[in-house]
């Protein structure tokens, strides 16, 4: 009986181990690799509104995606309520969402297909519901964190079914199934280093296929200019800086205003 019971005990501690990671023996900086993306992500919509010919801008970008993404997958490994963070990122998403479609030039005619003065309740409606048409990036950063809280919890077919709900939608998602993917690596890889270093550099290469940049005599998209985000992440670091935690929900909502300004003006 004391080996059977040896035995559960350590059967239960690995399927623990093997769905939730003991530590995160990657980079541990999270307060700067936040920082850093939100400063990233700013030069990115500022040069697309803004400084349109500045490209420049648009590649500096890249780097924020997957900084954002390390970042959810490094929560979804540490937070105490699995479900409160989730719920604090869809509420974010939720309310975020028009700014989003006003600041970085998403509108379209069915937003305002209907008179705020003749039918204002029906106006905000159609001016919401149609904003989702083309959601941000936190509806991707959302799901992702959803299937890790899953795994976390052993929810499998939970797992699965939201997996395949990106893979259906996956046009309609900023990053694509790709994005999905990559936050499941860091999670699946937090504990170790080297092998996330070579897993996700390689993982960040092919997904970054396309045209438009030669490099080494090979062909790349954009996204190639996010690996060097996907190498920081992946180095051994103590946490040194420390974020507000209400910092980058502030953050996304408010620099979408200003954008939504500042073109107007």
């Amino acid at each position: 009986m004391h080996f059977l019971s040896a035995l559960h005990e350590h059967a239960c501690s690995w399927a623990a181990s093997a769905t939730r990671p003991a530590l995160v023996a990657t980079n541990r900086d999270t307060d700067l690799i936040k920082l850093l993306a939100c400063i990233f992500m700013f030069i990115d919509h500022a040069g697309k509104m803004l400084f349109p010919h500045i490209p420049q801008m648009r590649l500096i970008g890249r780097l924020a995606f997957p900084m954002f993404a390390y970042c959810i997958a490094v929560g979804a490994v540490y937070t105490r309520d699995p479900i409160k963070y989730l719920s604090r990122l869809v509420l974010l998403a939720l309310v975020s969402q028009p700014l989003y479609a006003l600041g970085l030039d998403h509108a379209n005619s069915a937003m305002f297909s209907i008179s705020l003065w003749e039918n204002p309740l029906g106006a905000v409606r159609a001016f919401y519901i149609n904003s989702w048409q083309k959601p941000s990036i936190l509806l991707s950063l959302s799901l992702g964190l959803c299937i890790l809280t899953a795994i976390r919890s052993r929810k499998w077919l939970l797992a699965l079914f939201v997996y395949i709900l990106c893979c259906r939608f996956s046009t309609n998602l900023d990053y694509g199934l790709g994005g999905i993917r990559l936050m499941i690596l860091y999670y699946a890889l937090c504990e170790h280093p080297l092998c996330a270093l070579a897993a996700l550099s390689a993982y960040m290469i092919a997904w970054s296929g396309g045209t438009g940049y030669t490099i080494l005599g090979h062909s790349f998209g954009m996204r190639i200019f996010a690996l060097p985000a996907v190498i920081f992440c992946c180095l051994p670091m103590k946490r040194r800086l420390h974020l507000p935690k209400w910092f980058l929900y502030g953050f996304y909502p408010v620099h979408l205003a200003v954008l939504a300004v500042l073109c107007r003006l």
